[in-house]
């Protein structure tokens, strides 16, 4: 039971990212590989302004108790009472680290978002591993306690908690999609001149979805920080990114249902069902000299080899649910 409840925790946060990320690769057209360094940005954000007082000389050890001494958790539980209040002060703080992450996203995108293609991505790629590095800086240590851990914050506690906040956030993404502007976005993926014809600014929509992309991976780098329990910069290496792609890629670009589906499928495949091929145990057979630490990622691979062989374009491809749950409306006389 406790591990369902993990794997359905960071299933749901690994959606919302993977969704963010399609609305930049898939629906805009913009290959991003910076998702990691904005989940950092959210992560850190929330795990300052939430540990609690009383915990903070235990956390920033080396650095005095840190330059932040206050908690929004206990600010707003002063306030509106211990429950309501300690909600309201964490939902405060994801936002803040997910506006955070969007102000960086803007500050780099004014000169990131002229690159195209390769080049766009090898950019954001290097600024997300700048910002990890940039984080374990000693001189940044009051804030981000350099190279230590971030520990000791709340917790929604509850599987559902995390899923009715990523439903809605992913149901504003949607929202977006079907709007003005997602058109917009996808015009710009299709076909640029065509889109600037049309009198679509191209800057102004780019540098939007890379904003609202960025803002909703920083909430999703909070709330995984919020799954961890503690927050470590070398935690969101390059590799997190590439986890999230392979995701979006699996699951369709340009679907969001697809992007959900395939969260929790490779979370639940990678964290529970495919677990024992790395303790020697899998399905009631014994076999340690086959099932040793890695083969679980080696099957993972065949297992996304396949689906890219039979689903050239995911899982979904560009279609989402309710595309396949409209029916076609039948002939008369058929």
């Amino acid at each position: 039971y406790h591990i369902v409840i993990k794997v359905i925790k960071k299933a749901a946060v690994y959606s919302l990212v993977a969704v963010s990320m399609n609305l930049l690769n898939g629906f805009t057209g913009l290959f991003s590989l910076g998702q990691a360094g904005f989940m950092l940005l959210g992560a850190y954000a929330y795990a300052v302004l939430c540990i609690p007082v009383a915990k903070r000389a235990g956390v920033y050890q080396q650095f005095e108790g840190g330059l932040i001494q206050f908690s929004l958790p206990e600010t707003f539980a002063n306030l509106f009472g211990e429950g309501a209040g300690t909600v309201v002060g964490i939902l405060i703080a994801l936002l803040i680290g997910g506006l955070i992450a969007a102000l960086m996203a803007y500050l780099i995108g004014l000169p990131v978002l002229r690159l195209k293609s390769d080049y766009l991505a090898i950019a954001t790629l290097g600024f997300a591993e700048i910002l990890r590095a940039f984080f374990q800086w000693n001189a940044l240590g009051p804030i981000t306690n350099g190279s230590n851990l971030l520990k000791g914050y709340p917790d929604f506690g509850h599987a559902w908690a995390y899923l009715i906040l990523i439903a809605i956030f992913i149901g504003i993404i949607l929202l977006m999609v079907n709007s003005t502007y997602g058109r917009a976005f996808k015009a710009i993926r299709d076909d640029e001149v065509a889109a600037e014809a049309m009198g679509i600014n191209l800057a102004h929509h780019k540098r939007l979805a890379f904003v609202i992309s960025s803002f909703f991976a920083g909430v999703g780098g909070g709330m995984l920080a919020m799954y961890m329990g503690a927050v470590q910069a070398l935690s969101f290496k390059s590799t997190m990114t590439y986890e999230i792609l392979l995701i979006v890629v699996i699951g369709g670009i340009g679907s969001i249902t697809g992007s959900v589906i395939t969260s929790f499928l490779y979370i639940a495949s990678v964290e529970w069902l495919l677990r024992g091929l790395d303790s020697g145990e899998f399905l009631g057979i014994q076999a340690p000299g086959l099932f040793k630490n890695g083969f679980r990622m080696a099957i993972v691979s065949v297992i996304i080899m396949l689906v890219v062989l039979f689903f050239r374009k995911g899982i979904m491809g560009d279609r989402e649910l309710t595309d396949l749950l409209r029916r076609k409306p039948r002939k008369e006389g058929k």
